[in-house]
């Protein structure tokens, strides 16, 4: 592992003053939305709302789920390659924002709609808005990510505005867990209940866009440089960058890791711990424990290589499977109430360094090809984790379907030990497969500290 490094030799780049606090913080509202939509739907929406409120089978909620996100999957380095090539006075991310804002909204709240009780209904019906709302979410979130390289070029400045949209995100992981249901019951709870929250937050996840759009902005001298790979050729470039195959392998696992035990937790307090009351405050708890930790994490960042932490992050993290693994109902609350906060304080910078070292990589790709590629890079960042996370939940459902969870009813003691095995082992796997990968990360501080001395010996050659 990397030990901690001195202050590097080259000096870091002279940061847009725009990238301000109070930027960073607009900036960051893009994720809450997202990060609303995204976390909703894997905790809530999958195995609770679409099996327990509306009655879809386990395996055809994760099929719902699997079919969306793939068709959305594939959008993602057409969305990429599109931002890239985009050339409109108004810039060539931003636009965006306001295309896809209100379909966005529209498609999410049009998935808490129960629409009868034929389960052939069903699933046609959820998997058609699941996958118009993938897609506008692909059209909103790819050229939003794209940015971020953008306005900060310095690598410490990308885990600074990281933490900001880190933190957007975790207030969208608020109001996706801890809000959500609640908000629903105080609608009468069931089918109607959902279907107004679902209202509710589509118009919550649509405003902010207009905000975002407002305070972010696109460097002249990247807008001005054309994209000449042909998209054939720029992806085979990508796929042999070994970085970002590196990269994209610890991401994917880590979130894996996010996916599976998202999904399954709010399973594993009903069927396991029998506690379906404490999910919202367990999630709660988590939440400020990961808040609290992102600022001392980021305090920590310039001593350490973002390698480093994600792997001292997964560590720690997976510490906390071994209590999921053990608990039983009958522990005193307080020990069951622990164990997510511990956790979060490593799921903080396994969640957060990776899109903070994507920036490093389409930099060293800049120098490789001349060309400036964040949308194809993002997209098939995106691309990539979605496909993983997918294929892990649709497995989730047929495992769960297959070993005989019921909704509504008390399960067997072969269910409830998979229901813990699933939410425990399976997602430490994943952990322990990402350090694997995140072992001798090539892209450090000084390696991009010479490719910023390159770029810049480029520009001033003309």
């Amino acid at each position: 592992m990397n030990q901690p490094l001195p202050a590097p030799t080259a000096a870091p780049p002279i940061e847009d003053p725009r990238l301000n606090p109070r930027r960073k913080a607009v900036y960051a509202m893009g994720d809450f939305t997202v990060n609303t939509v995204l976390v909703s739907l894997n905790i809530v929406y999958v195995f609770y709302f679409l099996t327990e409120v509306a009655g879809l089978r386990p395996e055809l909620a994760g099929a719902v789920q699997f079919l969306g996100r793939m068709v959305d999957a594939f959008t993602d380095p057409a969305m990429g390659r599109l931002s890239d090539r985009c050339r409109w006075k108004w810039g060539r991310r931003r636009p965006f924002f306001l295309i896809a804002a209100i379909p966005f909204g529209v498609s999410y709240a049009l998935l808490w709609v129960t629409p009868s009780d034929s389960q052939a209904a069903m699933f046609a019906y959820y998997t058609l808005w699941y996958v118009l709302l993938s897609v506008s979410m692909t059209v909103l979130s790819v050229p939003y990510l794209a940015l971020q390289p953008e306005m900060a070029t310095g690598y410490d400045a990308r885990t600074s505005l990281n933490t900001y949209r880190n933190v957007g995100s975790l207030f969208g992981t608020f109001a996706a867990v801890v809000t959500f249901r609640p908000v629903a019951n105080a609608f009468g709870g069931g089918s109607e209940g959902y279907a107004w929250a679902g209202v509710a937050y589509g118009a919550v996840i649509v405003l902010p866009w207009i905000a975002v759009y407002a305070a972010t902005w696109e460097r002249r001298d990247f807008q001005r440089r054309r994209v000449e790979l042909s998209f054939r050729e720029g992806v085979r470039v990508l796929l042999r960058h070994a970085t970002f195959r590196k990269l994209t392998g610890l991401y994917i696992c880590g979130r894996i890791s996010m996916d599976v035990i998202g999904a399954m937790l709010i399973v594993y307090f009903t069927h396991v711990i029998g506690r379906t009351a404490d999910f919202e405050f367990t999630m709660g708890l988590f939440i400020l424990a990961v808040t609290i930790s992102l600022p001392i994490w980021l305090r920590i960042a310039p001593r350490f290589e973002k390698s480093t932490l994600f792997i001292v992050g997964s560590v720690w993290w997976a510490s906390s499977f071994g209590l999921i693994l053990a608990a039983e109902p009958d522990w005193p609350r307080w020990i069951l109430l622990s164990i997510a906060p511990l956790g979060g304080i490593g799921y903080a910078v396994v969640d957060l360094m990776p899109w903070s070292m994507l920036g490093e990589v389409v930099d060293e790709d800049d120098v490789a090809t001349g060309e400036r590629r964040e949308g194809i890079y993002n997209g098939f960042f995106m691309f990539l984790r979605k496909v993983g996370g997918t294929v892990a939940v649709l497995l989730l459902g047929v495992v769960l379907g297959t070993m005989g969870l019921e909704p509504g009813v008390p399960q067997s003691e072969t269910t409830r030990q998979t229901i813990r095995v699933l939410t425990s082992i399976v997602p430490a796997f994943f952990l322990a497969l990402g350090i694997w990968i995140a072992w001798g990360y090539p892209l450090t501080r000084r390696a991009h500290a010479r490719i910023l001395s390159q770029l810049e010996a480029r520009e001033r050659a003309g």
